[in-house]
């Protein structure tokens, strides 16, 4: 009896400090097909985790797809952030980046281009490397999980089939900004009873 309140405090107190499990993404679209390379640990990822939403498969082809995620770019990149006395790294800054957009069938941009760019800090011993490299790769490991969560949450915010591109035909006339204001509204016609 005693453990079920105590039970029942600590879930009222991770209520109430806003925690929440992570949750499966809810797509707007049913069908989705992303240019990953097949063996790209972030594509495996990110796949595994829109199929595990129940509501959306993920498409070996474009054709048939409602929405096409493009990778424009996905780079890693080490950066020395502090050297020691003797001019040796003794601290790294790791970067995790990607660009992507989504489009819908008909080609138009549901997303423009975005880039995430997430990064971690990792100290360097020389007397520690082996357990550095490890940490290193524990570190992409987190940021590709982070990643992951990002792009779930960005194609989540899509309102399917609004593309975010003007199309040309819908562009505003040439001229200044005075010009337009100026121009008064075409009359309503009277409502017919």
């Amino acid at each position: 009896m005693v453990a079920l309140a105590v039970a029942a405090a600590y879930g009222a107190l991770l209520s109430a400090c806003g925690f929440h499990l992570r949750t499966s993404a809810n797509l707007p679209f049913k069908s989705i097909y992303m240019t990953f390379g097949a063996t790209s640990p972030l594509g495996v990822e990110l796949k595994r985790n829109i199929l595990a939403s129940g509501n959306t498969v993920v498409l070996p082809t474009e054709e048939g797809a409602e929405a096409t995620l493009q990778v424009l770019a996905e780079t890693r990149e080490k950066v020395v952030l502090i050297l020691n006395s003797q001019g040796r790294a003794s601290e790294y800054l790791l970067y995790y980046k990607l660009t992507f957009r989504v489009l819908d069938a008909n080609k138009k941009e549901l997303l423009p281009p975005t880039q995430i760019t997430l990064k971690r800090d990792i100290s360097y011993n020389s007397s520690q490397e082996l357990s550095k490299a490890a940490e290193e790769v524990l570190l992409y490991r987190d940021m590709q999980t982070d990643m992951v969560q990002q792009i779930l949450r960005r194609l989540a915010a899509i309102k399917s089939g609004v593309p975010t591109q003007v199309e040309p035909s819908e562009q505003p006339p040439a001229g200044n900004q005075a010009d337009q204001q100026a121009t008064p509204a075409p009359a309503a016609a009277p409502a017919v009873k």
